[in-house]
């Protein structure tokens, strides 16, 4: 492994989680979060020179010379490191290193002077955290191989502007060179195992990727309070789902705001870029470079469609990449039995939640459609092959469909009863209410599959062809019903869409613009809506659930759980 140079920061994250180390370094994987985010903050002041600090303008000559962002590397070791600061005086040196949270707190007791004197209070002493001591330690290290001496090194607390001095000895040297040596090992195997039950995976900002309590608690027969997941995942739902689809409109960027103008150059809408989490653009709109560059460096996916909803293309931010992952989906995924497992618990799931949708929807829903889906569902789960679970699919279809009108009010209904489900083009308004709403369902599931680094272009039960996301239709088929048909239903029972808001074109029933700006608010109050997931118990809005099964399904893939199952409501 002497030929990778390993960056000594992410190195020494290996003293606590080698599964972080894994999917940091081998696999290319990061997320930030707050605190990564304040840690650039902090680093960034302190890489700014200033006079007063560097020895600069008539300062004491004699002072140490700080020199910032010193790169350090050592092919012998494999090892690089960028030093926040480095102290040199002569032929010393002193790295300083900057870290914005608090120092560890271990308890000490003082000797009583007095023998009667036990019951002193103990004295909370800071000391370095570990893998902060063994961070400095691989930058003494490189800074002596460059022919320094390194008598120390400097710690620098930011929460409480708390100077550490690190002593600069054989042992620290020693649990460096022993931490590299097991980050070689680590890099050299599979995926370690996630850690059980950790106080430190809560402020991780990995641990959306990691998934360590509902993997752990996936692997094991026998469910335990300990393996018990926590509420903890995911992040706060807050982000920017923007779709575009204003006829001309351009979009840029201002410094860190996305900006929407009209063709005349009038300023239709200006977003943060910072809570931006995806872009839809629809139809004749325009995106700047700058633009493209902005959101690639976020990892902002964006969708071109076409005006009816058709995906045409999607933005791959470079990041969204990882090796052994989609190694392992392609392993995976040539297997026949590997494909059928993941098909049945995809087709399974999708006619249970067709099932539920017309037994709620349904005044008196009809028996024979109640039990011709359950029989489905229970055939779904036997079949011996993909061709036996497409047989399945296909009945259960027939059965959901030809009751699909009962569950909306109007003439709508009786349109859509007269054509049933039809997609090229659309003849009624709910068809294509119903198409766009599978499109936008097609780009979230590709872009839920590009965060969990699996290629949406290779599936199980969709056959892969050339420009299909067939993992993505394989991801949405369970989310089919209590997304989409949801969607129409709701937005057309409630008034929201009318036959006022379609025009009868020769291709085919088309939404006007009114149309639609009145589904994708219908549209991103479902993407919005929390669902309590049935084996995790915590609740989760749609877009997350559609994320969290796809690293389910990558964790499936890099065999890190044995089965799959998906969300079904109730």
């Amino acid at each position: 492994m002497d030929e990778y140079l390993w960056p000594a920061r992410n190195v020494a994250e290996y003293a606590y989680c080698p599964r972080l180390f894994y999917i940091m370094e081998v696999e290319g994987v990061f997320l930030p979060s707050a605190d990564t985010e304040k840690g650039a903050a902090i680093h960034a002041r302190t890489d700014k020179p200033t006079p007063e600090r560097d020895g600069e303008d008539g300062e004491d000559p004699d002072r140490p010379k700080a020199v910032r962002k010193l790169t350090l590397s050592s092919t012998k070791l494999g090892l690089t490191a960028v030093l926040d600061i480095a102290e040199i005086s002569g032929d010393s040196a002193v790295p300083i290193e900057y870290r914005k949270g608090r120092p560890k707190r271990v308890s000490l007791t003082p000797p009583p002077e007095d023998p009667d004197d036990s019951d002193r209070p103990s004295l909370p002493c800071p000391e370095p955290w570990p893998t902060d001591r063994i961070q400095v330690g691989f930058q003494a290290i490189l800074l002596e191989e460059a022919g320094y001496r390194v008598p120390k090194a400097i710690l620098y607390y930011a929460s409480e502007k708390l100077r550490l001095e690190v002593p600069v000895d054989d042992a620290l040297k020693s649990e460096a060179m022993a931490t590299l040596e097991a980050a070689r090992k680590c890099a050299a195997g599979p995926r370690p195992p996630p850690l059980i039950n950790d106080p430190r995976c809560v402020r991780c900002s990995l641990q959306p990727i990691c998934l360590p309590d509902e993997i752990n608690l996936l692997k094991t027969q026998e469910p335990s309070e300990e393996l018990t997941p926590r509420k903890i995942w995911p992040p706060l739902d807050g982000g920017i789902h923007v779709v575009a689809a204003v006829k001309g409109a351009k979009i840029g960027v201002r410094g860190m705001t996305i900006t929407v103008t009209d063709p005349d150059g009038a300023v239709l809408r200006e977003i943060p870029l910072v809570g931006v989490e995806s872009l839809s653009l629809l139809g004749p709109v325009q995106l700047s470079t700058q633009a493209i560059h902005a959101l690639a460096d976020r990892g902002v996916p964006v969708a071109w469609l076409s005006a009816a909803g058709r995906p045409v293309a999607i933005l791959d931010p470079l990041d969204s990449v990882s090796a052994a992952v989609r190694r392992a989906q392609v392993l995976k995924l040539e297997k026949e039995e590997s494909r059928l497992d993941l098909a049945k618990a995809l087709i399974a799931a999708k006619i249970a939640n067709q099932r539920t949708m017309l037994m709620r929807n349904i005044q008196d829903p009809p028996a024979e459609a109640d039990s011709g889906l359950a029989a489905e569902i229970e055939g779904t789960r036997k079949a011996e092959s993909i061709e036996a679970v497409r047989g399945h699919e296909g009945r259960a279809a027939a059965v959901y469909f030809a009751h699909f009108a009962k569950m909306f009010k109007g003439k709508v209904a009786a349109e859509f009863d007269a054509n049933g489900r039809q997609r090229r083009p659309p003849p009624d308004p709910i068809n294509a209410c119903l198409s766009l709403a599978y499109s936008m369902l097609t780009h979230e599931c590709t872009a839920a599959l590009r965060l969990a680094r699996l290629e949406p272009s290779i599936g199980a039960y969709h056959v892969s062809r050339p420009g299909r996301p067939a993992l993505a239709l394989d991801l949405m088929e369970p989310f089919r019903p209590i997304i989409a048909d949801s969607i129409a239903v709701t937005a057309f029972n409630r008034g929201e869409l009318t036959e006022n808001h379609f025009q009868k074109t020769s291709a085919g029933c088309v939404m006007t613009g009114d149309g639609r700006r009145a589904f994708f608010y219908a549209y991103g109050r479902r993407m919005d809506t929390e669902v309590t997931h049935p084996v995790f118990e915590y609740r989760l809005s749609y877009r997350r659930m559609l994320v969290l099964h796809a690293r389910m399904i990558a964790a499936w893939m890099l065999g890190e759980i044995s089965s799959l199952s998906f969300l079904t409501t109730r």
